[in-house]
């Protein structure tokens, strides 16, 4: 595939699909995520990666919009072992950005792999 209509369908997939497959490939990587209210906390929360009985869990606030979703997951994701699993080559690309950018960038959150 060319890389401009490459660029092409990652541009024209919905966000939810988007967040839909990063979900599918967490599940892959051995992460759960689990989408919470995390405005009932009474304390400031964001989303992120904890380990809760040794099972890597990411814990998502419901609240924000599919980019934002997809901007934290794909960060977080991005820092696994991906390469030998399949997803479609518009999610690839995706999640290869958001590893060039992290190596750019001092990473603000934490992610453990």
């Amino acid at each position: 595939m060319a890389q401009g209509s490459l660029n092409y369908f990652i541009v024209a997939m919905k966000p939810e699909r988007i967040y839909q497959d990063l979900k599918e490939l967490a599940e892959k990587l051995g992460v759960t995520v689990s989408e919470q209210n995390l405005r009932k906390t009474g304390i400031k929360v964001k989303s992120g990666l904890c380990k809760v009985k040794g099972k890597k869990l990411f814990i998502m606030d419901k609240h924000i919009s599919f980019h934002e979703k997809n901007e934290i997951l794909s960060s977080c994701l991005s820092k696994f072992h991906y390469e030998d699993i399949f997803m479609v080559p518009a999610l690839r690309k995706y999640l290869d950005k958001h590893t060039k950018l992290r190596d750019k960038v001092e990473p603000v959150g934490q992610c453990t792999s």
